[in-house]
């Protein structure tokens, strides 16, 4: 899709749309931009642009990603900015870049580059996933490389990170893990829940002691039991958490995103890529980290012994799902992908709503939820080609 960069839409008009707003979604609406904002009524000299039978969402806002266009967010900084283009194209234009485990060293200069792109207003900030996570449940991550969250370590990534740190995914069941999530919390930076084979109860102590974000909820966990109802059951229940899932048709059963839906409910879902380099390129293999991959059919895996490894997913598709397979309200579904993801980001006075003062960020869908364009701080990334 075309991708004209610096396209300005200063001021313009957008008419005839299903506009989606906080609370309702208004049939042959309007939508103002004027500089990088959204107005509340109609700019002088506004030029108007018909995007009838078309819907105007938020842009959407990932908390969690890895790369993609081939590139990492842990490569350089020209590899960053491509993988952040990709996803923008998409209808990403809120992001935050996850590292992979990584030597404590080598994942704070990671973060000393990441931050400078953070103070840019490139991304939204980091998300350290790994090292502190559990052996059992490591996923696509090098075991060699993991470590127990003591507080003195995860201070040096917080401290590399500049006041760019967002986020970080541990298991909060390993020594030192539950005082980590209290510096976390201390900080101002979220305690994530993931890659964990904790119980029940230590998932509760970690909540207790300032968790918020359960990391792609169901993947990478002990599985929900009658007997032993492990994290999963302790990430829905409590209203303080907000749970992560990976809405790709690979990484959970429909029946499972409705399971999360029904108990945490809507204010209380992200939606998530967990994307890796391959997202927005196609098959072929890849590294994530140290460790191969191998992309096929849109499905990441392993080379060495075949584990999931992240996804090849764009929001945009993500959305696509949501509403034409799962059956989501599409007031649901932009909670999910927009709403949900600002918030917990301390970024909803900003984005996350089409609401006048806020940065005019927007995904124009078809009637088929195709992406059609994108604007992020009133420029377009993807415009329109409309007839």
């Amino acid at each position: 899709m075309a991708s004209p960069r610096g396209a300005t839409t200063n001021p313009q008009v957008l008419t005839g749309a299903n506009v989606v707003l906080p609370t309702r979604t208004v049939q042959n609406g309007r939508l103002c931009v004027d500089g990088t904002r959204i107005t509340g009524t109609a700019p002088a000299g506004a030029r108007t642009v018909d995007v009838s039978g078309h819907w105007l969402v938020p842009g959407f806002v990932d908390l969690h990603n890895h790369g993609g266009g081939g590139a990492s967010f842990s490569g350089t900084a020209e590899e960053i900015l491509t993988a952040v283009r990709t996803h923008r194209e998409h209808g990403t234009t809120t992001l935050v870049a996850s590292t992979v485990t990584d030597a404590t060293d080598a994942l704070a200069r990671q973060a000393g580059l990441l931050s400078e792109l953070a103070e840019q207003g490139e991304i939204a900030g980091i998300h350290f996933e790994g090292p502190f996570i559990s052996p059992c449940r490591k996923g696509a991550h090098s075991e060699a490389l993991l470590r127990d969250p003591e507080p003195a370590e995860v201070r040096k990534l917080i401290d590399a990170a500049r006041g760019q740190a967002r986020m970080l995914t541990l298991a909060a069941e390993l020594p030192g893990g539950i005082d980590s999530v209290r510096l976390l919390a201390e900080h101002g930076v979220i305690a994530a829940i993931g890659h964990t084979d904790a119980t029940y109860e230590q998932t509760v102590e970690a909540v207790e002691a300032g968790a918020t974000v359960a990391t792609h909820l169901f993947n990478a966990m002990p599985a929900l039991g009658h007997r032993a109802p492990g994290p999963v059951a302790a990430l829905l229940e409590d209203e303080r958490v907000t749970v992560e899932l990976i809405n790709d048709g690979t990484h959970l059963h429909p029946a499972a995103l409705e399971l999360a839906f029904h108990h945490a409910g809507a204010d209380r879902v992200a939606f998530i890529t967990d994307a890796m380099d391959a997202a927005g390129i196609g098959d072929g293999r890849y590294m994530l980290g140290p460790l191969e991959v191998e992309v096929s059919e849109g499905v990441a895996r392993l080379v060495e012994g075949g584990s999931i490894a992240g996804s090849t997913l764009t929001l945009d598709r993500a959305f696509k799902r949501a509403v034409t397979v799962d059956r989501l309200p599409v007031g649901d579904a932009v909670k999910a992908l927009s709403a949900n993801p600002a918030r917990l980001l301390g970024l909803s006075d900003r984005v996350g709503s089409l609401e006048p003062g806020k940065d005019a960020d927007l995904v124009l869908l078809d009637a088929e939820f195709d992406v059609k364009g994108v604007m992020r701080r009133g420029e377009w990334v993807v415009a329109p080609q409309l007839g």
